[in-house]
C-alpha cells in the first residue's frame, strides 16, 4: 500500500505528463486512467485505490457506483479491497423492469446513461475516473437522489476546471477528488 504521499505524488506526476489533444475548443488531456491509454501501469491504478481507501468513510457505504466506461477499474479495485458490491451505471439499456435513464451532456458529448439495480434507502459512493464539466455527474446524482439511494461520498480521480465547482455551489452533494487540475492551452497545472 502507498502512501498518501506517495499516491499523491505518482497521480500528480502521471497526468502533469499526460499528452493533451482537443476537440474543437476543449483540452482533453488523455490519461491510462480516464481514458485507458497509454497502458496503466498497477501501480498508478494502486495509487488511486489506496487514497480512496483511506479517504473514504467505508462504514457508511453500502454500494459502489462508477459511471462507464472509466469508472469501472477503480470501481472493481475498492470492491475487491472492501467486500462492497458495484454496479456500473452504462451507456445502454437492458430493458430490466427497475432501470433509470439518465440524459447527460458534457462540453464534448451527449448522450444517455442506465442505471440498474440500485434500491431506496442505498448509501452510495460514487466513483469516476474525472469530472471536467460536471454534465454526466450531475445527471447521474439527480437520477440517484429521484431513485431514494443515499449519496454517502463522490469521489473523482481527477478535477478539471469549473464543472465540480458548480455542482458544489448548487447542491449539497458531498463531491470530492483526489487531484485537482487546470488546462492552460496544452499543459495541466495541478492545483492545490
Amino acid at each position: 500500500m502507498f502512501s498518501e504521499s506517495e499516491a499523491v505524488e505518482m497521480l500528480e506526476e502521471s497526468v502533469r505528463s499526460a499528452p493533451v489533444i482537443w476537440k474543437g475548443e476543449y483540452p482533453y488531456f488523455i490519461h491510462p486512467l480516464t481514458d485507458g491509454v497509454p497502458r496503466s501501469s498497477s501501480d498508478l491504478m494502486a495509487a488511486a485505490r489506496d487514497l480512496l481507501i483511506q479517504r473514504v468513510d467505508w462504514e457508511n457505504v453500502d454500494l459502489i457506483l462508477s459511471i462507464e466506461a472509466m469508472g469501472l477499474p477503480l470501481a472493481s479495485l475498492l470492491s475487491v479491497a472492501t467486500g462492497i458490491p458495484t454496479v456500473v451505471a452504462r451507456k445502454r439499456s437492458y430493458g430490466l423492469d427497475f432501470e433509470t435513464v439518465v440524459d447527460q451532456s458534457t462540453g464534448y458529448s451527449k448522450g444517455s446513461i442506465w442505471i440498474n439495480d440500485v434500491k431506496p434507502g442505498e448509501r452510495i459512493l460514487v466513483v469516476d475516473d474525472v469530472i471536467s464539466t460536471g454534465g454526466t455527474m450531475k445527471a447521474v446524482l439527480n437520477a440517484l437522489e429521484g431513485m431514494g439511494a443515499i449519496l454517502a461520498e463522490v469521489w473523482t480521480i481527477f478535477e478539471k476546471g469549473e464543472g465540480m465547482k458548480k455542482l458544489k455551489e448548487e447542491h449539497k452533494w458531498p463531491l470530492r477528488s483526489l487531484v485537482r487540475i487546470e488546462m492552460i492551452g496544452a499543459e495541466v497545472n495541478i492545483l492545490p
